[in-house]
This record gives structure tokens, sequence and C-alpha cells, in this order.
């Protein structure tokens, strides 16, 4: 375990470190594109943004410091316009991986449909069953989403509270003329993530967060070969889904955060053997092949 390395692959403008209760957060707010990213406003958004992650108790767990989720928001506004913007976000998470200094990465999403209203100095408050605002519920259903992950990866359905929360805040903001939270806002949607994560049609998805991370990563300091076959094991359930709805958005979010990490774990240590594997990575997650191509054993 100790030579995988983590490849964080954003640069970030600005940073701001944020002790929250649950999470230990990065928020970057950068307005590069606009041509004004030094305008007050901006400043004024990333600050408040900290402070809103900060303060809001997002679960009844008490959470002591040391288990706090990492994870990174980084929002790039596009345009604005009064007190309309335009964006995308960015969330990732990771988890540390027991009996090592690593951290596997759990969530990757860039959420590319991010519109909201801001007011400078606006009170920023997340109720869980009601709507404030698209700029609250967009932030308040990733953290959701970072929450339920990071449980799957520890207990088999561990996150099930939070994805249904996730489901929740998907009903009540589909209400607002804001995209992302209906169906037919397409295939890569916030409402396209949470249904198919809480559909049967996906059920194997839940059993690999569990068995990948679980079985396999938390056990490579005791048994490096075994831990890479329960690995292999894990992924192969992806075969069935994939035959049922083959490039789903729900694959696409987990090999865009484990494709580098399952590169390095199959070319490095103990040799197993690959033959089966590299077939169901290469029906699963094509778009990552020149990666499956250096699994040479």
């Amino acid at each position: 375990m100790r030579n995988i390395l983590f490849l964080i692959l954003i640069c970030f403008s600005v940073s701001i470190n944020v002790n929250a209760q649950e999470l230990n957060a990065t928020v970057v707010v950068n307005a590069q594109q606009t041509g004004n990213e030094n305008l007050q406003q901006f400043k004024t958004l990333e600050k408040q943004l900290k402070e809103f992650i900060s303060n809001t108790k997002w679960t009844k767990l008490k959470v002591e410091p040391q288990e706090r989720i990492d994870c990174n928001f980084v929002i790039n506004i596009s345009e604005y316009s009064g007190n309309n913007y335009k964006a995308t976000l960015q969330v990732q998470s990771s988890r540390p991986v027991f009996g090592s200094s690593y951290t596997t990465p759990i969530y990757n999403v860039n959420d590319k449909d991010f519109t909201f209203e801001y007011v400078e100095f606006q009170n920023l408050l997340y109720n869980p069953n009601q709507y404030a605002s698209n700029l609250v519920s967009v932030l308040a259903f990733h953290i959701n989403m970072i929450l339920g992950m990071d449980g799957e990866s520890f207990k088999k359905e561990g996150g099930d509270i939070y994805f249904k929360q996730a489901q929740n805040i998907v009903n009540f903001s589909q209400q607002e003329n804001y995209s992302g939270w209906k169906l037919e806002d397409g295939l890569q949607s916030r409402f396209a993530l949470i249904d198919n994560l809480m559909s049967p049609m996906f059920k194997e998805f839940r059993t690999v967060m569990y068995n990948y991370h679980r079985r396999g990563l938390d056990t490579m300091s005791e048994n490096q070969k075994d831990a890479k076959n329960e690995i292999a094991l894990a992924l192969g359930y992806f075969k069935d889904m994939n035959r049922r709805r083959p490039n789903s958005y729900l694959v696409r979010i987990f090999f865009d955060a484990k494709a580098e990490e399952i590169e390095q774990i199959f070319t490095d240590g103990p040799s197993v053997d690959i033959v089966e594997l590299i077939e169901t990575l290469n029906k699963v997650a094509p778009m990552h092949s020149s990666k499956w191509r250096n699994i040479k054993f």
C-alpha cells in the first residue's frame, strides 16, 4: 500500500481549509473565467460557503476530529449578471485506508449544470426538509452523497440514510426552476445520480463499494495478494450491472475516482490473475482503456 500514489489532478487558485463538524473540507470559488475574479462578492461567497459547511450539523453522529471526511468543493464561475451566477461544481472526497498513511478517493463528480442566485452576505441556512435556495440545495445534495459514499465504504448499506436525504433534496428541489433535479435533465444530472444509486437496477454498486474498500484496500497491509484478489472480485460485480445498463453515470463516477488507483494497484506488488479483470474493466470502463493497457501481469 505504501507504493500507491494518489495524485490530485486539480490546481486551485485559492483555497480555504474548513474544519467542519463532519467534514474536513477545502472550498474554492474561482471566477477567472469572468475576467473579474478579484471582485469582493466572490471572496465573500467563498467565505460564506466556508462558514456554511463548517457551522451546519450534517448528521446526528458525534464525530472525532480524526474521523472527519476529507473533501474538496471547487466552484468555477463562468458568468454572472446581477445576483445570478452560472458555474460548474467539482466535488471530491477521500477516506483513509486501514493500516497505512494512504487515502483513497471515494467521490469525484463534476456537476456541470450549476446555476444559482446569491446576494452578498445573505444567510445560508440548511433545513433537511425544506427548500432554501439552489445554492444550498446543490451543496447539501453533494454533501449527503459524500457522507453516503463514505458510509458505504465502511459498512454494508452504511450510507443509506444519507442517500435517502439526497433523494429528499432532489424531490423538494424539483419544484423550482433550476436544472439538474428532474428526469428530463439528462443522464448525468443530480436526479440521475441518486436515482441510479437507489434503483435495484444498480444494486451491485453498493456491494462493490463495501467489498472494494473493506475486504480489499483495508486488508492490503495484512496480505497484498489476497487484498488484490478481493478488489478484482469486487470489480467483477460491475459485469451484471453493465449488461443491464451499459455506460451508466454511476459507473463512470466510480471509475473517475478509482481508475488511476486501480491501475496502480495491479501494476505493483505481488502478481495476481488479471485476465478476467482486464476483460471486465475494458467492458465496463472503456473510457479508461489506456490505463488498463498499463496493467501487464
